[in-house]
């Protein structure tokens, strides 16, 4: 379900930079999914190392979905679009910083010459700020996972298998979320449900068991979609 605030972030990083032609945006997205691989193995392995260590570390998780279920549900759409902007203007900003670039496409290629010299096309800042904001989205999805199960072959496979969906779906996931009003908030309340089951089980207390939690995501979730459905058909009725 995390997978829907990285369709937001990748549109507004398409627009920004121009990528407009279909070509061009899956292939920023199929290399994008090789960078997924290494950085969430980094992540979960510390991840599941920290865990062996203490089971504490579940608090510091639980708190980081906390603040990022607080977040979506007290921001408004407003407020999340400007955000989004400021964020993706500091990974831009880093992106050209450490690449010599151009503002001119050279077709699908990463690199172009300028004046006799090699530089970055606005394609590669694209994906290297699509790699960047991977790393952000780490931080929310990985913990996530671990509210679910400990198993960090279960949590890399889940994440992985997110990932190639995402891209692989991306033009009809992007129209559907977008008809979808509710559905970021549903999944603000999903990420605090998954907070206070990782709180508990930092103080050994079960709160729900895997198959529990299985079913209020989905019962969420589907609310989340209905109610949505339900505010879009009232609309056109109306208009």
């Amino acid at each position: 379900c995390l997978s829907i605030d990285n369709l937001f972030v990748f549109l507004l990083l398409f627009d920004y930079f121009n990528v407009k032609d279909e070509k061009m945006r899956e292939k920023v997205l199929s290399y994008g999914i090789w960078g997924a691989v290494i950085l969430r193995g980094i992540f979960i392995a510390a991840g599941s190392a920290a865990l062996v260590q203490s089971k504490q570390v579940l608090l510091l998780f639980a708190a980081v979905l906390l603040v990022s279920s607080y977040k979506i549900l007290a921001g408004g759409d407003d407020d999340e679009e400007e955000e989004d902007l400021s964020n993706n203007a500091v990974v831009v900003k880093l992106s050209k910083s450490l690449l010599k670039s151009t503002d001119q496409f050279a077709g699908d290629q990463f690199f172009t010459t300028v004046d006799g010299a090699r530089a970055a096309t606005p394609l590669l800042l694209c994906l290297v700020c699509v790699e960047l904001s991977d790393v952000v989205f780490a931080f929310d999805s990985v913990p996530a996972i671990f509210g679910v199960t400990s198993n960090p072959l279960i949590v890399y496979s889940s994440n992985i298998f997110a990932i190639a969906g995402l891209r692989s779906a991306f033009g009809l996931l992007s129209q559907a979320v977008s008809e979808l009003e509710y559905l970021e908030k549903a999944v603000g309340l999903v990420l605090g449900v998954i907070a206070a089951k990782l709180a508990c089980e930092g103080f050994d207390v079960q709160l729900l068991s895997p198959v529990q939690s299985l079913l209020v995501v989905l019962a969420i979730l589907g609310g989340g979609v209905g109610l949505s459905l339900r505010a879009r058909g009232s609309g056109d009725k109306e208009s």
